[in-house]
C-alpha cells in the first residue's frame, strides 16, 4: 500500500472510531478500527486533552482534587470487603443450626467482582499517588542536585507519566470496546457487562493525566519563583 492509501486507511478509522463511540454503535468493524494504528491517533491527543480538561475541573472544584479518587478507593475498597466477608459468612455458617437456611450458599459473583473492583481501587490510588509522589522516585537522591537538574527530572517524571497514561488509556479502549462488542458477562452473573468496570481504567488513566500536568503547572511555577522543588511524599497524605 503507497503511503498516500496508508493515511487514508488511517483516517477512515479514525473517523470510525470517533463516530462509532459517540454514537454507540459498536460493530465488528468497530473493533478493528481501535486495533488499528489509528487509535493512537484518536488517544493520544484525548489523553492531553483530557488531562487537561480535569486539571481544569480540579481547579474549579477543590473539593474534587481533593476527595474524587480517594473517596472511590475508599468505597470500593468496604464493598470489596463486604462481599468477601459476607460470602464466607454464607459459606462457612450452614455449619452452625442457628444459621438461617435462607442464607445459606455463596453467590458465584462473590469471586468474580471483588476483583474487577480491586482493578478500580488501584488505578484510581495510582492517580491519587501520582498526585502526592509517592511513587518511587528517588528523592534522596533528586534533593542533592540544583534546580536545574530537579526541573529536568520532574519535567521528565510528567513526559513518562503521561506517555504511559496515552499507552494505557490506548489499549485499554480496546480492550473494552472489544469487551463491549462480544456481550462478555462478569463471570457468575446472568447479565451484568464486563465492560462496565473495563471503562473505568482508561478513566482512571485520563485522571491520572490531569494529575500529570497539575504536578507539572505546580513545578514550572516553583521553579520560576526559586522556591524548593523536592518536597517530604506522604502516602495518604493531602493535596
Amino acid at each position: 500500500m503507497s503511503w498516500e492509501g496508508t493515511v487514508m486507511s488511517v483516517m477512515a478509522d479514525v473517523g470510525t472510531i470517533i463516530t462509532s463511540t459517540l454514537t454507540g454503535d459498536i460493530t465488528f468493524s468497530t473493533v478493528q478500527a481501535y486495533r488499528s494504528p489509528a487509535a493512537w491517533w484518536v488517544f493520544t491527543p484525548v489523553t492531553l486533552l483530557g488531562g487537561l480538561l480535569v486539571y481544569w475541573i480540579y481547579k474549579k472544584v477543590p473539593f474534587l482534587d481533593r476527595h474524587l479518587e480517594r473517596t472511590i478507593v475508599v468505597y470500593t475498597y468496604i464493598v470489596i470487603a463486604l462481599i468477601i466477608f459476607t460470602g464466607v459468612i454464607q459459606r462457612f455458617g450452614p455449619n452452625f443450626s442457628w444459621f438461617p437456611e435462607a442464607w445459606a450458599g455463596q453467590p458465584a459473583w462473590s469471586t468474580t467482582i471483588p476483583p474487577l473492583l480491586f482493578m478500580v481501587m488501584a488505578w484510581y490510588g495510582c492517580a491519587f499517588n501520582v498526585r502526592l509522589r509517592t511513587h518511587l522516585s528517588f528523592n534522596e537522591f533528586r534533593s542533592n542536585m540544583g534546580p536545574s537538574g530537579q526541573i529536568m527530572l520532574l519535567v521528565m517524571d510528567a513526559i513518562l507519566w503521561m506517555g504511559f497514561c496515552i499507552i494505557v488509556v490506548t489499549t485499554t479502549a480496546r480492550v473494552t470496546v472489544n469487551s463491549f462488542d462480544n456481550f462478555q458477562i462478569v463471570l457468575g452473573t446472568d447479565n451484568l457487562m464486563q465492560w462496565k468496570f473495563l471503562i473505568t481504567v482508561p478513566i482512571a488513566f485520563l485522571l491520572m493525566a490531569g494529575r500529570v500536568w497539575e504536578n507539572l503547572f505546580e513545578d514550572l511555577k516553583k521553579y520560576r519563583a526559586g522556591e524548593p522543588l523536592i518536597e517530604q511524599a506522604v502516602i495518604g497524605g493531602d493535596v
